[in-house]
């Protein structure tokens, strides 16, 4: 009954890491612009994403273009694109499996083979959130570095949006649940031969003796 507790936590996490991920690959606010120093004019501000930029005027109105060319990118969201995109892929298909080797699931009958189908599914949660963690921080540390560089103007530089932060607490979810799967996912086949194995020499040995 415990495992089955472990299991639906690590199902609403993944769930929760699956939805963040998306939100963070989709919403335009990687780099947001920065109000610091000389830089005072608030009357418009620049939003970048993975596949567009946006222009916040101060009344509210908004225009967002999508990128002309991938080669426009930076190398950091570049590399982004593609991960995200992978993790999402891969949040999907280990919460599929997961369900499918479940405990509270009939999907397989096969209660051997669930500790294992849960383990592969909770490797899958943490490559996942791994592919969410590692483009984000990339991005987050070129932010800051480019931020504290004094050679760049005050109107060039951009702080961190708020789809970097969902990206760090989808990454943590994943890892979350991909970890307490693969602690508590543990198979049962070596307990099952030995007592097999016993079992079929107990029984020929009282032949022998009545030989």
């Amino acid at each position: 009954m415990g495992n089955v507790g472990v299991q639906i936590v690590c199902v609403a996490l993944g769930v929760l890491g699956l939805i963040g991920t998306i939100v963070c690959c989709v919403v335009p606010r990687w780099k947001v612009s920065s109000f610091t120093g000389s830089n005072i004019v608030t009357a418009q501000s620049s939003q970048e994403g993975l596949w567009m930029q946006c222009v916040v005027q101060s009344t509210g109105q908004q225009q967002c273009k999508n990128y002309d060319s991938l080669l426009v990118l930076p190398s950091d969201l570049q590399a982004a694109r593609a991960m995200t995109i992978i993790s999402c892929m891969l949040s999907v298909l280990s919460v599929l499996i997961l369900f499918c080797g479940a405990d509270f699931t009939t999907c397989i009958e096969n209660e051997d083979a669930k500790p294992k189908i849960s383990l592969v599914a909770g490797v899958g949660l943490l490559l996942a959130g791994l592919l969410v963690i590692i483009p984000v921080s990339w991005s987050a540390n070129i932010v800051v570095r480019n931020f504290n560089d004094q050679l760049i103007p005050a109107s060039q530089k951009k702080e961190l949006g708020a789809s970097i932060f969902v990206g760090w607490g989808a990454g943590v979810l994943l890892l979350l649940g991909g970890g307490l799967l693969c602690c508590f996912s543990r198979p049962k086949s070596g307990g099952s031969g030995g007592t097999a194995k016993y079992y079929s020499n107990s029984a020929t040995a009282p032949n022998k003796n009545y030989v």
